[in-house]
C-alpha cells in the first residue's frame, strides 16, 4: 500500500478563496433557510386558526428581515420558537403530539437557555388544560428534558475537556452576578419605552389594535410577550435581539388587526411598505457593514503558500467588533483590544479597550515600546483618527493618502457613531534600531500593498 503525502494547504490559491467563502456563507444560509422554514410554520399556524386573510400579514416585518439571516443564538432561539409554537396545542388547532414542541422548546433552551423565559406561560398553560398531567410530565417533558440536557452535557464534556454545566454558568453569570451590566445597563423601563417599540417598529399601532380584536384562546401568546418583557426588565443589561422571539407572537396579533382593516387597509399597508421597505433595506445592506467588508480585505493578507505568515493584523477596536477568524480561516496573526468582565471584584476596573480609549497615545507607546512589536496591519475606527487633542493621531492623519479606506457608503461600523477604515502599514524604519515613541510609532509606518 502507497501512501500518499497530504499536499500542503495554499491558502492563497483559488480553491481555498471558495473554501473560506464556503465557511463563511454557509451559516448564514442555513440560519436563514432555518428562519424561511419557522415563517412558514407560523404562516401555517396562523391559516390553520383562523383564515388565509389573517395568516398573510403575519410576515412583514423589518427587524425579522435584519436578523433571521444573523448567526446569533437569539435568532436560533427566535426560528426554534416559531417552530414549536406551531406544535404547541392551541386552543382550534390541530391536536398535536406534545414531544414535538418540547423537543423543540429543549433544543432552544440548549441553545440560550433564555428561551425558556416565553415558554414558561404557555407550558403553564399547557399543564392547566391536560388532563392527564402525571402522564404529560413523566411521558413527554420528563424524557426529551433529560435527552436535550444529557446530550448538552456530553457535548460541552468533550469541547470543554471538563465536565460543565454551561446553563448554570449562564444564569450564575447573567442573573446571579448581573455581570452582563458590564457591557452596558439600561433604565428598568427600557424594553416598555424603547425596546419594544423599536423590534416592532411601525407594527407597533397595529399590534396594539390586534390585541383588542383577537380571540381569547390567543391571550396567552399576549401574556407571554408581557411575561417576557417583565422578566428582562428585571436585569440590567439590555438589547434589542433579547426580545426577537416574541416576535412571531406579536405578528399574529398585527394579523389580525390589517385583516378588520377593510377601508383603510390600502393606507394601511402602504404606510406599513414605505416605513419598513427601506428601513429592512438599510439595516440589512449598508447599516454596520463595515466591520464584515474589512474582513475581505484581511483575507488577502493571508500567507498563499505553507510558510507562516509574515503579516499581522491589529483589530484597533473593542472585542467582538469584527467577525475576526470566523471570516479569516487562515494561520495569520490576529489579535484587538480585549474586553473582558471583571471576575474579581475590583472596584475600579478598567479593561484593555477602556485603557486604549482614555489615552491612545500613551497606550500605544507603551504597547509598541519596540520596533519588532509592530503589527503590519492595523484597522480601526475613523473616528478615533479624527481625534482632537492628541499627538500621535495626527500623524496617522497624515498617512491618509497612503491608506486604505472602504468606501464611507460601505463602511458602517459596529459602533455608535463612525465607519471603519482599513490601515495597512508597516515600519520602515525598523532596521535603524533606535527608540520609538509615539509619534515615531506613526511616523515610520508606511503601506507595503493596497489590500
Amino acid at each position: 500500500m502507497k501512501l500518499r503525502k497530504r499536499k500542503p494547504t495554499q491558502y492563497g490559491s483559488a480553491q481555498e478563496k471558495r473554501s473560506r467563502r464556503r465557511a463563511v456563507w454557509t451559516p448564514r444560509l442555513a440560519q436563514a433557510l432555518l428562519s424561511a422554514v419557522a415563517d412558514v410554520r407560523l404562516h401555517s399556524l396562523v391559516k390553520q386558526l383562523e383564515n388565509q386573510e389573517v395568516a398573510r400579514w403575519v410576515l412583514c416585518s423589518w427587524f425579522t428581515w435584519y436578523c433571521c439571516t444573523r448567526t446569533l443564538t437569539n435568532t436560533m432561539e427566535t426560528a426554534l420558537t416559531a417552530l414549536a409554537l406551531s406544535y404547541y396545542p392551541l386552543e382550534g388547532s390541530r391536536p398535536t403530539n406534545s414531544v414535538k414542541y418540547s423537543l423543540l422548546v429543549a433544543l432552544a433552551c440548549v441553545v440560550r437557555p433564555t428561551a425558556l423565559i416565553p415558554w414558561m406561560p404557555l407550558l403553564c398553560a399547557h399543564f392547566y388544560r391536560e388532563r392527564r398531567k402525571l402522564h404529560l410530565i413523566v411521558h413527554h417533558f420528563l424524557p426529551v428534558g433529560f435527552i436535550t440536557f444529557s446530550l448538552s452535557l456530553i457535548i460541552d464534556r468533550i469541547f470543554f475537556g471538563q465536565w460543565t454545566l454551561v446553563q448554570f454558568n449562564f444564569l450564575r453569570f447573567n442573573v446571579l452576578q448581573n455581570l452582563g451590566t458590564f457591557y452596558g445597563s439600561h433604565p428598568w423601563h427600557w424594553y416598555f419605552s424603547q425596546g419594544f417599540p423599536v423590534v416592532l417598529g411601525t407594527h407597533l399601532p397595529f399590534f396594539i389594535h390586534g390585541c383588542f380584536l383577537a380571540p381569547r384562546r390567543l391571550h396567552i401568546l399576549l401574556l407571554a410577550v408581557l411575561w417576557t418583557l417583565l422578566v428582562y426588565s428585571m436585569l440590567g443589561h439590555k438589547e434589542f435581539r433579547f426580545i426577537y422571539p416574541v416576535l412571531p407572537f406579536c405578528m399574529v396579533f398585527c394579523g389580525y388587526s390589517l385583516a378588520h382593516l377593510k377601508a383603510w387597509r390600502k393606507a394601511a399597508l402602504s404606510f406599513l411598505l414605505l416605513s419598513n421597505v427601506p428601513l429592512a433595506l438599510y439595516t440589512g445592506l449598508a447599516h454596520q457593514r463595515g466591520t464584515l467588508d474589512v474582513m475581505n480585505h484581511i483575507q488577502r493578507v493571508c500567507p498563499r503558500g505553507p510558510e507562516p505568515a509574515s503579516a499581522s493584523v491589529f483589530i484597533m477596536m473593542p472585542c467582538h467588533s469584527t467577525p475576526y477568524y470566523s471570516h479569516v480561516h487562515c494561520p495569520l496573526s490576529m489579535r484587538f483590544l480585549q474586553c473582558p468582565p471583571d471576575l474579581t471584584g475590583k472596584t475600579q476596573y478598567l479593561d484593555e479597550a477602556d485603557m486604549f480609549y482614555l489615552n491612545p497615545s500613551s497606550w500605544l507607546q507603551q504597547e509598541f515600546h519596540s520596533n519588532g512589536s509592530l503589527p503590519t496591519h492595523l484597522v480601526t475606527f475613523n473616528a478615533l483618527e479624527k481625534k482632537e487633542g492628541d499627538p500621535c493621531l495626527p500623524h496617522l492623519r497624515e498617512l491618509r493618502e497612503d491608506s486604505y479606506d472602504l468606501p464611507h457608503s460601505l463602511a458602517r461600523a459596529a459602533n455608535w457613531k463612525s465607519h471603519t477604515c482599513l490601515r495597512a502599514k508597516v515600519n520602515r524604519q525598523s532596521q535603524h534600531g533606535r527608540g520609538l515613541n509615539c509619534q515615531d510609532f506613526c511616523r515610520d509606518v508606511g503601506i507595503t500593498e493596497r489590500l
